[in-house]
């Protein structure tokens, strides 16, 4: 299975990608989210996702 950070300011926005990744085909697992750009490089190191879904633009860092 493949597995999934996703990276967001907005609550919503995660939530919404949340759900599409998750009832995806094949599905993927979201093992972790961030809503800043800091948080998703320290839940990167944790989680070794296979894949990263990062906004470009939050705040302090960008994507």
């Amino acid at each position: 299975m493949t597995t999934v950070l996703l990276a967001d300011d907005h609550a919503a926005i995660r939530a919404g990608v949340r759900m599409i990744v998750e009832t995806a085909t094949p599905p993927c697992q979201v093992v972790a989210e961030a809503c800043t750009a800091q948080q998703a490089l320290q839940l990167a190191g944790e989680h070794h996702p296979d894949v990263v879904l990062l906004d470009i633009r939050m705040p302090g860092n960008s994507g």
